[in-house]
């Protein structure tokens, strides 16, 4: 079974592994929440390319507008994006 990389939601072009990751985190096992472990999983493929592309931001965006997140997941993925994206908006400089 072969995924494109992107997906077009809305018409906005989407990251397709962070969706399908998302689809998965909320699927089957447990309570239909992002969960703290998911939420790092999130990252990690976010964190891949070294940027935060405007891509990754339309999809994260969607997954938190579209997903359920426990709060301390949701919480967590803000608080590291933020941090993550500062230190690399200072190490361009």
């Amino acid at each position: 079974m072969s995924h494109s990389y992107y997906k077009i939601i809305n018409g906005k072009k989407l990251d397709g592994n962070l969706l399908s990751v998302a689809e998965l985190a909320v699927s089957g096992v447990g309570d239909g929440r992002i969960s703290l472990e998911d939420a790092h999983e999130l990252f990690k493929i976010v964190h891949d390319a070294g940027s935060y592309t405007e891509i990754e931001k339309h999809t994260m965006e969607h997954i938190r507008d579209h997903f359920k997140w426990t709060d301390t997941a949701d919480a967590w993925f803000r608080k590291e994006i933020a941090s993550w994206t500062h230190r690399q908006k200072k190490l361009s400089h």
